[in-house]
């Protein structure tokens, strides 16, 4: 028997942009989700966030793609329909879906609340779902997705600065928690100042951290200091600089996915200290262990976070008043800005107004 369609897969008809090749140029697109099940959590999408992650998946550059891709993984919007077993939504919640829609359930990590670390994890487009077909994600009109998977938006969190947090948010907060560097008075190292590094500058500050910037641009040293409130800045490539900060830092937070030198950010470390890497360069970089030794250093990694702690995020930046900055674009305007965003080109997240131009795009 041959496959059904994108459009004949579900009953539910949808309507986005995607992907049907590594040129991964976007146009619209007709496909269909799935009916409302007992566990599930039906939402009208009205605003995504573009991740780089995204660029990745529609130019195939890890080798997993297959097409077509709806991307999208900082998705936000209203409720619409809730299954008969679902118990935290109700419609006219404002909700969002990060970068997960399913998991075992069984594994030590989901017991965990680790669900981002379950070897069976379903990411939210380009992924076998349970049923055996493929994830669509939010660039597009509507989103349905398990309880367990949804996160609950407070009524003071504005949605469209509020998405990216579900990527770049997480992908912060969760290793400053883990590796006990929310502490007050933390002096925190944070490499890269882009999507991911100006979110972390504002969670360390919240968590009343002392915040070193290190980036190889020097013009963005204001933009750290006066309008993120860093407390300093290094410029990585300036030995006077990096050697005057030597041994100054409890941690660093690494969110570059370029391949860069992380010797000279080791020297920064106190003894103890940690270096976490959070970006995801596509070579090896060269690690020597002396420095290691020499003061019981630690290069680490960390990835997104689970459901328990995304909540968890969201609160307290709701809390805080900490939201991205971004760039609201039409959905018209995504191949431009995924040309931007391979340039480094945008303050520092674009997030698509989709509720407002997904049909005009039409």
């Amino acid at each position: 028997m041959a496959a059904k369609s994108p459009e004949e897969e579900h009953p539910v008809k949808a309507f986005g942009w995607a992907a049907r090749d590594p040129s991964g140029v976007l146009s619209p697109f007709n496909f269909s989700r799935r009916a409302t099940a007992d566990n599930d959590v039906r939402f009208k999408v009205l605003y995504c966030g573009i991740c780089h992650t995204d660029l990745h998946f529609i130019k195939n550059e890890f080798g997993t793609s297959t097409y077509p891709i709806v991307p999208g993984h900082e998705i936000v919007g209203v409720v619409t329909e809730v299954g008969s077993k679902v118990t935290k939504f109700k419609v006219g919640d404002k909700v969002g879906v990060g970068c997960l829609v399913g998991s075992c359930g069984s594994c030590e990590n989901c017991f965990d609340d680790l669900e981002n670390y379950c070897p069976e994890m379903i990411l939210t487009y380009a992924y076998t779902y349970y049923d055996g077909t493929i994830t669509y994600g939010g660039y597009s009109n509507e989103m349905v997705a398990s309880e367990r998977f949804v996160i609950r938006f407070p009524e003071k969190m504005p949605l469209d600065g509020g998405a990216p947090l579900l990527c770049a948010g997480i992908t912060v907060y969760s290793p400053m928690k883990y590796y006990g560097l929310s502490k007050p008075g933390t002096h925190l190292g944070v490499v890269g100042l882009g999507g991911l590094g100006h979110v972390a500058v504002k969670f360390a500050k919240a968590f009343g951290a002392k915040v070193t910037v290190i980036s190889t641009s020097a013009s963005k040293r204001d933009e750290a200091i006066k309008h993120l409130g860093a407390d300093s800045f290094l410029v990585s490539h300036n030995p006077e600089e990096l050697q005057a900060a030597t041994c100054t830092l409890d941690g660093i937070i690494d969110t570059v996915s370029a391949p860069h030198p992380i010797m000279p950010l080791i020297d920064l470390l106190k003894s103890h200290g940690k270096l976490v890497m959070v970006g995801a360069p596509d070579k090896p970089l060269e690690l020597s262990v002396f420095p290691l030794l020499m003061g019981r250093k630690m290069v680490a990694g960390s990835g997104i976070g689970g459901l328990k702690e995304t909540q968890e995020m969201i609160d307290f930046a709701a809390k805080h008043n900490i939201t991205a900055d971004i760039e609201v674009i039409p959905m018209d305007y995504v191949n431009t800005a995924l040309e931007r965003l391979q340039k480094g080109d945008v303050r520092y997240r674009f997030v698509i107004d989709v509720a407002k131009t997904l049909s005009v795009a039409a």
